[in-house]
């Protein structure tokens, strides 16, 4: 039987610390994931192309985009990718119903990585078929 091929998961726009804990809480919701990271437009159009399972976008990019804010480049992504799936990594309620509303998952905030509600949210993206929202 072959084996599956490891989910690739995408950090757009964080810091390094934010790297470093995002990283370990996808390698724990996910073993043996391919953890990339966006710095800038091309970068992230790179990894878009290639075929990503999830990007988890800062609200607020670090240099290297077009765009300054999370929620923005959501919108962008989704108009020409359509079926990428994406969580925004805020801990302001306002900015996560914005992500949604622009055609993301529910995400968490940064208090939240490595808590078991940022790893049931991250399984669920990752999922072969996520359960559709009630």
């Amino acid at each position: 039987m072959e084996k599956p091929k490891p989910k690739r998961v995408a950090l757009v726009g964080h810091c390094g610390p934010d790297t470093s804990y995002l990283r370990m809480a996808v390698s724990s919701a996910q073993r043996g994931a391919q953890i990339l990271a966006a710095e800038d437009d091309q970068s992230l159009k790179h990894i878009l192309d290639e075929g990503v399972d999830l990007l988890l976008f800062n609200r607020v990019l670090d240099y290297g985009f077009e765009v300054d804010e999370g929620v923005a480049l959501i919108e962008r992504v989704r108009q020409h990718y359509p079926t990428a799936r994406m969580m925004l990594i805020s801990n302001y309620p306002e900015a996560q119903a914005a992500a949604v509303a622009a055609g993301a998952l529910p995400g968490f905030g940064k208090r939240d990585i490595g808590s078991p509600k940022a790893k049931e949210l991250l399984r669920g993206a990752l999922a072969e078929d996520p359960e559709p929202d009630h």
